[in-house]
């Protein structure tokens, strides 16, 4: 699933690929927020750990899981026709 991180007193957000279910990271925000965790820990799809500070977080958006599509020309070979008229 994407996770989207807005950081208070940062230019750009965190955005990251989750193999974490929706309703889980859902409860690591609220648990972040409520203050029963100093870090908002998520982990992305890759195994790599996103910390960030509980008092620094501006948003959390959680989206659809990024589809990854076949690479069109896979799909369909080129096809080279020739007419004469």
């Amino acid at each position: 699933m994407e996770v989207k991180i807005g950081v208070q007193h940062a230019p750009r957000e965190i955005v990251l690929e989750s193999g974490q279910s929706a309703e889980e990271v859902e409860r690591i925000v609220a648990d972040a927020l409520a203050g029963k965790a100093q870090l908002l820990t998520l982990v992305d799809e890759h195994g790599r750990k996103v910390l960030v500070p509980a008092e620094r977080l501006a948003y959390v958006e959680l989206g659809e899981p990024e589809r990854r599509h076949p690479h069109v020309s896979s799909l369909h070979p080129t096809l080279h026709t020739h007419s004469k008229v």
